[in-house]
């Protein structure tokens, strides 16, 4: 018997960004709306979703200096939820406790808006960073009721390049085929370009990461190589997490970056120059360990790979959305298109 296939824990999607502006409660109404009744919340859970996003752009109105907020439908394990996420540039909260209590506002308004948003979500998060900003996470499943948490939970996020209504990054996560729901492959792809051609780029590789039907990041990657021939390319890196084993092997191809943190630490896995499609070099595996309260993070070159885990003190005890919510609306650059994975051991 050979190799089985595993299953697909999540993916990236359509993500909707709408820039602060007098319009957005109006649009993300309208949009969230529109992504809920797709994957049949009923009415009563649409309008909760509805009031939640009305309050996200009133905060985001009110408080911040610039921001967008992010709606996308999420799919994992067989489920499908609407994610919303509230990111600003500034000025930060000192003390999110006291944000979170009703009553509470900076501008002599009621200040109901984030107390409520906690209410009404299935999930919720918020972190904040002083002076930086400030990233606001909920999120709606379709039945109301939240999986139960893995070992290592798992989130991602894209953005397109300024102009362009698709994104040429995208990431994927899958349990490998015969080892149990706890080992996890994940991809991080950056499609060469951006717009729609690096898109299908990137549709095509997540195709290949679902059909592989083997376990080592190396073989994955090949994979996906001879299922991106023909095409522009990508680069593109693979990482398997061993559980058990408390260690993460990664495979890399081009300009994608991938470390560890732990603590205020972080230890970096390399990638080869090529590119998977086109010029795949010889394939190395690197590893590091991966105890409980560690994170893996995987992003493209859309985001500054110089940021450090000390920048977000508390955050990596986060939801994975959140976290990669945060880091990308912090270090992502505005010349590209930005994506990033997220996988965290043992949430606290």
């Amino acid at each position: 018997m050979g190799p089985v296939k595993g299953a697909l824990v999540a993916e990236a999607g359509d993500v909707c960004w709408l820039r602060s502006d007098v319009a957005l409660a109006a649009a993300a109404r309208r949009q969230a709306g529109q992504l809920a009744r797709g994957i049949c919340l009923p009415e009563e859970r649409v309008a909760r979703l509805e009031l939640c996003v009305t309050e996200m752009a009133t905060n985001l109105l009110k408080h911040a200096e610039d921001g967008s907020l992010v709606l996308r439908v999420v799919r994992a394990r067989d489920r499908a939820a609407v994610e919303c996420l509230s990111l600003d540039s500034g000025p930060g909260m000192d003390d999110i406790r006291r944000a979170l209590r009703d009553g509470t506002s900076a501008v002599g308004s009621l200040g109901i808006g984030m107390g409520a948003i906690g209410r009404l979500a299935d999930v919720f998060g918020v972190h904040s960073l002083p002076g930086r900003g400030t990233a606001v996470y909920a999120r709606f499943w379709a039945d109301g009721r939240v999986p139960e948490p893995r070992t290592v939970e798992t989130g991602g996020l894209t953005r397109p390049i300024g102009g362009e209504q698709v994104c040429g990054d995208s990431w994927a996560v899958r349990t490998v085929g015969g080892d149990g729901p706890e080992a996890l492959l994940l991809m991080m792809c950056d499609g060469l370009g951006h717009g729609p051609l690096a898109a299908r780029v990137a549709d095509l590789a997540r195709q290949a990461f679902r059909d592989s039907r083997h376990t080592s990041p190396a073989a994955v990657l090949e994979d996906v190589h001879r299922g991106l021939r023909g095409t522009r390319g990508a680069a593109m890196a693979i990482a398997l997490i061993d559980v058990p084993g408390q260690r993460v092997r990664l495979s890399g191809v081009g300009n994608i970056a991938a470390l560890v943190t732990a603590g205020q630490t972080r230890t970096g896995l390399l990638s080869m120059p090529g590119i998977v499609g086109a010029q795949l070099p010889r394939v190395r595996t690197f590893e590091a360990p991966f105890p409980p309260g560690c994170a893996l993070v995987m992003h493209s070159d859309g985001l500054s790979d110089r940021w450090k885990p000390a920048d977000f003190p508390g955050l990596f005890a986060n939801d994975p959305a959140l976290v990669a919510a945060q880091v990308l609306s912090q270090a992502a650059v505005r010349r590209d298109d930005a994506g990033i994975v997220v996988a965290v051991h043992g949430r606290s």
